[in-house]
């Protein structure tokens, strides 16, 4: 996984609050034709992410962790759009990072990518939630014991689904 843009201080004794991004935050339904498409077009697919409308479930929810916690996100997405990615949570009103994102040419599923991160995050940090919307992450971690919720908000996807545990794209 590459290096976040800051990586939360290990002096603050705050717990974390993990947030996923599409499904949790962006709304990701209008680019999934993308990956729909044969061949699938994953370049447009992250391309449109810039135009995801807010889910405003999840910015509340994040909003409210701000009180007690510090905000990390955790997102499949690759690294390449980091830019795009900080752009839009700026544009939302959002806190913009740390941003933990995918190497570029990491294509595991997501629930051993966001396992690996948050094995990592807890070396420095207690981490008191983690929200995301892919039923696979969850299990996962909740199997790990991690203080873990599934966002259901987004109705369930399996192209999007597809994209983060088989494809290990996002």
């Amino acid at each position: 996984m590459a290096a976040p843009l800051s990586e939360p201080s290990p002096s603050d004794t705050r717990p974390l609050a993990v947030f996923d991004v599409d499904g949790v935050l962006a709304d990701v339904r209008h680019r999934l034709h993308h990956l729909e498409a044969r061949p699938q077009r994953w370049e447009r697919f992250f391309r449109a992410a810039d135009r995801d409308p807010v889910l405003e479930e999840g910015a509340d929810r994040l909003r409210a962790a701000l009180v007690g916690f510090d905000v990390v996100y955790l997102t499949g997405r690759p690294e390449r759009t980091r830019g795009m990615t900080e752009r839009w949570l700026a544009r939302h009103d959002l806190p913009t990072g740390p941003l933990l994102m995918r190497a570029d040419h990491d294509h595991r599923p997501a629930r051993y990518m966001k396992r690996e991160a948050l094995r990592t995050l807890a070396g420095t940090r207690d981490v008191a939630s983690v929200l995301d919307d892919d039923p696979a992450v969850v299990a996962v971690l909740e199997a790990d014991g991690w203080p873990v919720e599934l966002a259901t908000w987004l109705p369930h996807s399996s192209t999007l689904q597809s994209a983060q545990e088989v494809e290990g794209r996002t």
